[in-house]
């Protein structure tokens, strides 16, 4: 085993210390100024001074403007007046003193009745004491060392450190963190499975800092950046970890949070300074991440007119990636899920030259990405990725890393050497349904209610041509679900009316078999009523498959709409737009009445086996209504849930 040779005992000097020593000094120098001693001098009046001094005890005496200090006799420390100052604070006998401390009013008439004592050997003698700055120093330089030690903490703060000190004269610092060919970065672009397209363009950045010259002797430019665009999960930092593995030039990363600071002009002098490094370092390349942190429209939100420090770090960014003396060897990388709100200068030829859209994987970009999260696992030989990546469809790289992590924490609880295709399937459910709740109380009527409503789902998706088919239902509470129905849809590029309408019929299924058999409704179907308004008010609003409106949509897909204050439409259109809406949903809901009419007893004995099994697979529904005579290869399962709203 190697040794650890890090000396992490070692002295690490604080600017704290600095101050501690400062007034350590100035305690000492008051010490030794007003003189070091270990009596304890007791407080007496003038009056009994003088008595002091008609009595003979008195050896010596010193005195400034404003007090004395008095030294008695070796005799005199026996008298019982004196008992209390007798001993030092050590205990011994208090013989070199002082013994006593006295105020004196006029200091010259004090000297004069010291004079006339000395002189008629009553004292031995008497002193002045020169005048010392240092009380009046310390006195004034304290509270000025004080106020500037809590201002510096103070600073240290609000600037987000609990490092090094020093923050306060650094706040205008960039803090990308670098990546150079010494680092261990281990990403590289075979860490990255699926977006080929984006990796060609990501891969072509790369190229062009590694030989420039294949692309400027031809009279090509270097691009000034790319934008990595996409939903969240789906490898947009992967793919920028990626560039820091595989570039051989240095590779400053930070988010856009970063140069968001209370100060003014703060976030300004981040952009200026991280640049700045850039370009010392040239070629070089630069990662925002989530860059609409500074990166939004200008002038959208600002209600006041008050200078917005956001907007000042934006124009300093955009300055920098575009602007007199730029360095053109510097490359930015940038990446959000919220490019419609990025402010259009941003987006223009020049700064960000290109657009890259990294999309959820299809299932040959997802099989592919299971290779990649598999390779750590210990898994079973009869795995296979393929059927993997078909139950997964709409999953992102980062949730299919999920799935592949629970599915061996399941093996491990199940005490498995090797995790195998239930543990897949087990994970699957745990994430898109949750986790199963089997000592959830239900009655019996609760439970046959929700054995009637996942049959209706199960039943009507059977009997149409568009719905997607069912995999599997379970009555079993998972999540905040009561049941739940696992689908196998297509994966489709583009979608018809008639899809939309058989899907938005098989959601209503399960409300209409409460309907058709109990003659009544509960609240279990919240979310299929949020899913088929979504659906209905997307036919009429966005898509423009509603005849009565016609080709129009209302979706505006730039973002700006954010910030209207008005609908795009009149009074009049909303009614029509509520009563199209209403009315696809009542037709759906009408269809899927008749459908479980007619096959009322079948829904009945699939709820019974339901009941019974509490999971029902597709070769139940087979038994009771035959072979689905429109299946196809279709890829894979999708959830749908009872709400327990």
């Amino acid at each position: 085993m190697a040794q650890n040779t890090n000396n992490n005992s070692g002295f690490k000097f604080s600017p704290w210390m600095s101050i501690l020593l400062v007034l350590a000094v100035f305690f000492t120098i008051s010490l030794f100024t007003n003189g070091l001693s270990l009596s304890n001098p007791g407080k007496t009046s003038l009056s009994k001074f003088n008595d002091f001094i008609e009595a003979g005890q008195v050896q010596k005496v010193t005195f400034n403007n404003t007090s004395a200090t008095i030294y008695l006799k070796k005799a005199a420390l026996s008298d019982k007046i004196h008992a209390d100052v007798q001993k030092d604070v050590t205990g011994k006998l208090n013989v070199k003193g002082p013994h006593y401390v006295t105020e004196i009013g006029d200091a010259k008439a004090f000297q004069d009745n010291l004079s006339k004592a000395k002189s008629a050997g009553k004292i031995s003698e008497y002193e002045k004491e020169p005048e010392s700055m240092w009380g009046d120093i310390i006195s004034l330089l304290l509270p000025v060392i004080l106020l500037g030690a809590l201002w510096i903490f103070m600073m240290r703060r609000m600037s987000g450190g609990s490092g090094g000190g020093g923050q306060i004269f650094t706040i205008g610092k960039s803090k990308a963190k670098l990546f150079d060919e010494k680092n261990d970065t281990r990403t590289t672009f075979e860490n990255v499975a699926g977006l080929e397209g984006a990796k060609e363009e990501i891969q072509e950045i790369v190229e062009f800092l590694k030989n420039p010259e294949k692309y400027t002797s031809i009279g090509g430019k270097i691009p000034k950046g790319a934008l990595l665009v996409g939903p969240p999960g789906t490898g947009k930092t992967l793919l920028a970890k990626a560039v820091a593995g595989e570039a051989k030039v240095p590779f400053f990363s930070l988010s856009g949070s970063d140069f968001v600071e209370m100060f003014v002009g703060v976030g300004a002098s981040r952009v200026r300074d991280l640049f700045k490094q850039a370009k010392e370092k040239a070629p070089a390349i630069i990662f925002i991440d989530e860059i609409d942190a500074v990166g939004r429209a200008r002038g959208k939100n600002n209600m006041t007119g008050a200078n917005d420090e956001r907007e000042n770090t934006l124009n300093q960014l955009l300055t920098e990636m575009d602007g007199f003396g730029t360095n053109s060897n510097v490359i930015v990388l940038a990446a959000t899920n919220r490019a419609d709100v990025l402010d259009k200068a941003l987006l223009r030829a020049g700064r960000f030259d290109r657009q890259i859209y990294v999309d959820l994987p299809d299932i040959r970009e997802r099989a592919a990405i299971f290779e990649v999260h598999l390779k750590p696992l210990k898994k079973s030989e009869e795995l296979d990725t393929e059927f993997l990546a078909k139950q997964t469809p709409g999953f992102s790289g980062a949730d299919i890393a999920n799935v592949c992590n629970e599915a061996a924490l399941i093996a491990a609880r199940n005490d498995k050497k090797a995790v195998d295709k239930q543990d897949f399937l087990d994970a699957v459910d745990r994430i898109v349904g949750g986790l199963e709740k089997k000592n959830k109380i239900v009655t019996p009527d609760e439970k046959r209610a929700i054995a009637i409503h996942e049959a209706g789902h199960a039943t009507v998706s059977w009997m149409l041509e568009h719905a997607a088919p069912l995999v599997k239902v379970t009555i079993v509470p998972r999540g905040q679900s009561l049941g739940a129905a696992w689908y196998l849809p297509e994966e489709r590029l583009i979608v018809r009316p008639d899809q939309m309408l058989d899907e938005m019929c098989a959601t209503m299924g399960g409300r209409a078999a409460e309907r058709v058999v109990f003659d009544k409704i509960s609240t279990g179907a919240l979310s299929d009523l949020e899913k088929v308004t979504r659906q209905a008010r997307a036919m009429v609003t966005i898509y423009g498959l509603n005849e009565k409106l016609g080709n129009i949509t209302y979706y505006d897909s730039s973002g700006q709409s954010d910030y209207n204050f008005s609908k795009p439409y009149s009074e009049d259109t909303a009614r029509v737009i509520d009563t199209e809406i209403s009315k696809l949903i009542e037709e759906q809901y009408q269809r899927a009445l008749s459908i479980l009419e007619t096959n009322k007893e079948k829904l009945t004995q699939l709820a019974d086996i339901l009941i019974e099994k509490e999971v029902i697979f597709k070769d139940d529904l087979e038994t009771i209504f035959g072979k689905r005579p429109f299946d196809k290869e279709i890829p894979a399962p999708i959830e749908e849930d009872l709400s327990t709203n």
